[in-house]
């Protein structure tokens, strides 16, 4: 421990605490609130936490002296019994911090209570809940009190020492809870026994289980004033004790959480039991046994005389002694007693008039080198407050394991140390042993426990391991040949160990440098794998193509990490390694573009294969066009070659005839070249695709020349393809009809009669006549009377249909002529009070001469027209009114009308009763022509009842050029400044 350094330090709280009440003759704290008993019967309390005090005399009615034997306080400060000793007799008093005036526990007259054990799980501020009392003959009790009862619940009796009839001089007691209900853990103690007693239920329950079976007790010899028995509370939950017993101190953890049974009573929950003899608190001389003490979390405060010894409850040393500042009077009798305030966490001592605080000053700093020096590392680990701590724990550790030669375990421990020794230090270590295990473990250990930011310490070390590793590898392989061929040899689970590395440093290894390493070493399948986990997809797939697994490289290609480039990269090599995983592959990765794949595929396709072998590229194609829907030339153009190729040529007829266009707008209906198609065709002499390609090239002519030379039928199937051009129909029927003709070489009868018969196949296409020149000038007309007759009989039937149309004309003629007749003739009555439907006067107004553009009077009225509807109007209005009504390039017309008839001037050519005749129509001057044309122009049909009329509901009320007429009708608002304001009488 640190000299220069006190742990616990003692303090004057009060010097005269009694107040004048007598000596004080005990004490108990708990939460900031000291309980002083004195002789003369009187409680004393201190509350530090508020400032208070209060004084309360148990005294009051008794006769003679009354001394306060004993005061207990709960945890929490509010609860207090005190037993008051006297002539007569012996009275246990309750208060509570809220009371002035303390209640009796008549139950318990006469009844001295030496020990009190508190529930801290569940006591409250209002309710003491359980309370166990231990008295001077050897009972024990359970009361409970509440605040507003005023008086206890109740009294009862749980237990009496038969055997020995002892004191209780010390109670503990601890629940928890448990599916079952509750589980009580109660210690007690005597001069010279330890009990323990534990059980579910109630407390009633569980001491009414020792009926019936053994009470466990621990017994030690000699005697001792005072027994006392403490918890350490960390947390609100006990977890060490200590007995103050005549020989020592019996010590140890708790466990309440231990199910075990055994013989020895506290073994179920109590752990790591030790006693500290008084022989090891004296100097040599005689031991001085303690009069009380108090408990730490680490060390044990001992009374001894009017010193307090401060022992570690570890190391059992004693670290310090406390000295008090007596007043006179005081120190014949000397320090009486220690307490302690597990909820404040301070400790007490006091003589007859003063109180002395002892505090702690972070007890634990130094227990991380009480642990070492006992060599309980673990421990020694947790109470460590700095690294420079853990490393020296950590040098111990490894020096103690390098020592018994357990260097990997040394190495391990080497690898934590960040300050005491260096790198360099500990790795010589291992070199100077030559142990190489144990230095690549450091250095894998290191790795762990650097930081990440130490980039380039970790890159050096995990490279120096790197080759450890690889050297281990190689020795393994020289001791033991068959290390390759064993599965469960140190060789494979090494080789296991080093993937498992490079795995876990793939990020901080050098690549370039591992990889050299690796290939120096020649572990090809580790170079493979590493340059796997580092994405150099390259290496990995040549060394799986190099070693025919195809399989292998197919799975790292379609990985989503590898570039599509290897893809096309080894296609080459892998469709000619396996074809059909490489076709497989390809045919599931949606992101190949197949042009690029055409190299791979021509060279597949230019070794020989089997006849019934599926051809693979093939395969792939059609997958291509008919899934994917490519349109790439190149694609469609090499499946066609591969087609070609093929002896059976019905699948090049299928490619040929699919549209694969069709279905989308403008879509061709093929992607391939036409005319290298036609050429492969013809070199590997495919004459149906041929045909097929010219008849698609809309060469007909060509599709069934070639198609002759193949078959008639195809050939007449070509020629009826034909349909929007019937000359070359015609022309292509004449080319089959010949050919077969020429073909024919039976007999000339049978020659002519098979032509006759293929007329018929024509659908009258061709006649007789058109065949007879391919026939020998030296054919016998009989042998086409049949035929001749059957021409000339559809001949004739095709005469008599044109006469009959030329009556019809004739006819049709003749009404025309008589209806043009007729219309001369036409005339419309007027009446004299008949107006004209645009200016609204009279139509046969006699008057002035009216002269008008491009039409003069010629009597006494102007010119009008009447229409059937029987509207009249004025030949200047209805023009007027047309030209105004009708759109811009009609009106320019009518216009560009009237004023060529204004030029040309001159009358119309008439017969002398005014009517048009034939000779009159074919004898029109220019004048009369531009005048009918005005007529047509603009009396056509009725202004008011025809389509004139109609387009005018679309027009709108007020026209562009009438716009000025809507600005004349805006309301503009008035200058109101100059007018008067005029006064209203209300």
């Amino acid at each position: 421990m640190d000299p220069g350094r006190q742990v616990f330090t003692v303090d004057l709280l009060e010097r005269y605490a009694a107040k004048g009440r007598g000596v004080i003759t005990c004490m108990a704290a708990g939460n900031d609130v000291i309980i002083l008993g004195t002789s003369k019967g009187w409680v004393i309390r201190h509350d530090f936490g508020v400032g208070d005090s209060y004084d309360i005399d148990l005294s009051a009615g008794r006769p003679g002296d009354q001394s306060i034997h004993r005061v207990f306080v709960d945890p929490g400060g509010s609860h207090c019994i005190a037993t008051v000793v006297g002539s007569g007799g012996a009275d246990t008093f309750y208060t509570h911090a809220k009371w002035s005036k303390p209640r009796l526990l008549s139950k318990l007259k006469g009844i001295v209570v030496n020990a009190v054990a508190w529930n801290r799980q569940q006591i409250t501020e209002a309710s003491t809940k359980e309370v166990i009392l231990g008295t001077d003959n050897g009972q024990l009790y359970e009361i409970a009190v509440d605040e507003k009862d005023k008086k206890e619940k109740y009294v009862k009796f749980l237990f009496e020492m038969v055997e020995i009839p002892e004191a209780f001089t010390g109670l503990q007691m601890e629940t928890t809870s448990v599916p079952s209900g509750t589980r009580y853990y109660i210690m007690a103690v005597t001069p010279t026994r330890l009990y323990s007693f534990t059980g579910f239920g109630s407390l009633e329950t569980v001491f009414a289980g020792y009926l019936d079976r053994a009470v466990h007790f621990m017994t030690l010899p000699g005697e001792i004033p005072n027994s006392e028995l403490h918890y350490y509370i960390k947390q609100r939950r006990a977890v060490h004790f200590a007995w103050l017993s005549g020989v020592g101190i019996y010590h140890g953890d708790l466990n309440f959480g231990a199910q075990h049974s055994s013989s020895n009573g506290d073994e179920n929950f109590v752990e790591n039991k030790a006693l500290l003899i008084n022989s090891k608190l004296s100097d040599g001389a005689d031991a001085v046994k303690p009069s009380s003490m108090a408990l730490s979390e680490f060390h044990f405060l001992l009374l001894v005389g009017n010193k307090v010894k401060v022992v570690n409850r570890i190391s059992e040393q004693i670290i310090e002694e406390l000295q008090f500042d007596q007043t006179s009077e005081s120190v014949s009798r000397g320090v009486i007693g220690l307490c302690s305030d597990a909820t404040a966490g301070l400790f007490y001592a006091y003589d007859q008039n003063s109180i002395f605080q002892v505090s702690v000053n972070d007890e634990g700093r130094d227990m991380w080198k009480v642990y070492l020096d006992m060599k309980e590392y673990a421990a020694a680990l947790a109470n460590c407050r700095d690294p420079l701590q853990r490393d020296q724990v950590y040098v111990l550790q490894a020096e103690a394991a390098f020592a018994s030669k357990d260097y990997l375990r040394a190495a391990s421990f080497y690898a934590k140390i960040n300050y005491i020794l260096s790198f360099e230090e500990i790795t010589l270590k291992f070199i100077t042993v030559s142990e190489q295990d144990a230095l690549r473990t450091f250095l894998l250990r290191k790795i762990d426990n650097l930081a990440k930011g130490d980039k380039c310490q970790i890159t050096m070390i995990s490279t120096w391991a790197t080759e450890l590793y690889l050297d281990k590898i190689n020795r393994l392989l020289l001791e033991d040949e068959t290390a390759l061929d064993s599965h469960d040899s140190e060789y494979q689970s090494i080789i296991k160990e080093f993937c498992a590395f490079l795995s876990d440093c793939k990020d901080v290894l050098d690549e370039a440098t591992t990889m050299k390493l690796l290939e120096s070493y020649g572990r090809v399948e580790e170079l493979v794998f590493f340059a796997s986990l580092k994405e150099q997809y390259e290496i990995v797939i040549h060394h799986y193509i190099q070693q025919g697994e195809a399989k292998k490289a197919l799975e790292v290609l379609q990985k989503p990490s590898v570039p599509l480039d290897l893809q096309y990269k080894f296609a080459p090599d892998l469709i000619m390694l396996d074809a059909y995983e490489t076709v497989e592959s390809w045919m599931t990765t949606n992101k190949l573009n197949p042009r690029k794949l055409i190299p791979a595929m021509m060279r597949y396709s230019s070794e020989p294969h089997a006849k019934n072998e599926t051809h693979e590229v093939i395969k792939y194609l059609e997958y291509c066009v008919h899934r994917l829907h490519n349109e790439d030339p190149g694609v469609h153009n090499l499946l066609l070659t591969l087609y070609a190729k093929q002896e059976d040529d019905s699948a090049l007829l299928r490619f040929l005839q699919c549209k694969f266009g069709k279905g989308r707008e403008n879509g061709p209906d093929f992607f391939y070249d036409p005319k290298y198609a036609l050429r492969l065709c013809l070199k590997e002499k495919r004459m149906r695709a041929c045909v097929h390609i010219y008849s698609m090239m809309s060469m007909h002519e060509e599709a069934v020349a070639l198609a002759l030379q193949v078959d008639p039928e195809l050939a007449m199937a070509e020629a009826d393809k034909v349909e929007d051009d019937e000359d070359l129909r015609k022309k292509l029927w004449l080319m089959v009809a010949k050919h077969v003709i020429e073909q024919e070489k039976g007999a000339k009868r049978d020659n002519i009669r098979k032509a006759i018969a293929f007329l018929k196949e024509t659908d009258g296409l061709l006649k007789i006549e058109d065949i007879l020149p391919f026939f020998p000038d030296f054919a016998l007309i009989d042998d086409f009377k049949e035929a001749i007759c059957s021409s000339l009989e559809d001949y004739n039937k095709q005469i008599e249909l044109l006469k009959e149309e030329m009556n019809d004309a004739t006819h049709g003629a003749d009404n025309i002529r008589n209806d043009i007749s007729a219309l001369a003739q036409r005339y419309a009555v007027i009446e004299c009070e008949e107006e004209c439907g645009v200016c609204k006067r009279k139509i046969l107004t006699a008057g002035r001469e009216y002269q008008t553009r491009g039409y003069t009077s010629v009597g006494p009225m102007p010119p009008f027209y009447v229409f059937p509807c029987g509207h009249a109007f004025h030949s200047h209005c209805l023009i007027a009114h047309v030209t105004r009504c009708t759109n811009e390039a009609q009106a320019e017309y009518i216009l560009d009308l009237q004023k060529q008839i204004t030029l040309l001037g001159g009358e119309t050519s008439r017969d002398s009763n005014g009517s048009l005749t034939e000779e009159s129509i074919s004898s029109m001057t220019p004048v009369d022509k531009l005048r009918s044309q005005l007529d047509d122009a603009i009396a056509s049909e009725c202004p008011f009842c025809g389509e004139l009329m109609i387009r005018e509901i679309s027009l709108p009320f007020i026209l562009p050029e009438e716009a000025y007429q809507v600005t004349s009708w805006e309301i503009k608002p008035h200058n109101l400044t100059n007018l008067r304001s005029l006064s209203m009488p209300l």
